[in-house]
């Protein structure tokens, strides 16, 4: 897949979150404007506004697919959601520019209501971590908690190791047609999403 390259090196965009992620606790949840505002500093996650890609159609290779429980008990396959366009975010709980973007996410899949399926994916945290940042944060969307790592597996050809926060955007087909590698804002996301349905 094709996604091309950007100037910026790639080491220095996708650093490990392992060693910052397990110092932040969970409970700083009801504080996360202070967490939230990290997630421009230099805190060990890809910071700041994310690295925007899109994939010509001709280049999208094959669809994604996974069958997989979500946090409420519901089995979803993402061959079962086509022709719907599929937005997948990864995230973890102690994040901080995953707090920050949680709002954004929330207010773009209220707006798409069912003309996109949002799916969140926790990367890290056990259920009692991932519902509490879903309840804190109102999430309204499916999540799923990826403990043995079938959906990281599933982007690992999208999205590069440790990119936490990413989105994806899949296409009617269920092909990766768009990725933002860190923080996702409401514009930049909508666009994405506009552009993808208006093929």
């Amino acid at each position: 897949m094709n996604f091309g390259r950007h100037p910026l090196n790639r080491r220095a965009l996708f650093t490990s979150a392992l060693a910052a992620g397990t110092a932040l606790a969970l409970s700083a949840c009801s504080e996360n404007d202070e967490l939230a505002d990290q997630a421009g500093s230099d805190q060990g996650y890809v910071s700041g506004s994310g690295v925007v890609s899109r994939v010509p159609a001709e280049d999208r290779g094959e669809p994604l697919d996974l069958s997989f429980e979500t946090l409420d008990g519901k089995t979803v396959s993402l061959a079962d959601l086509r022709p719907t366009t599929v937005v997948i975010n990864l995230w973890y709980a102690a994040c901080p520019p995953c707090r920050k973007e949680a709002p954004d996410l929330k207010s773009v899949s209220e707006e798409f209501g069912d003309k996109a399926q949002f799916i969140g994916v926790n990367v890290r945290d056990q259920e009692a971590a991932a519902n509490a940042f879903i309840q804190n944060y109102q999430v309204p969307y499916p999540n799923m908690l990826d403990s043995n790592g079938e959906m990281v597996s599933l982007l690992s050809g999208v999205l590069p190791p440790q990119a936490t926060p990413s989105t994806v955007v899949l296409d009617a087909k269920g092909r990766a047609a768009a990725r933002v590698v860190g923080e996702v804002d409401a514009s930049t996301l909508k666009g994405l999403i506009e552009d993808v349905q208006s093929e």
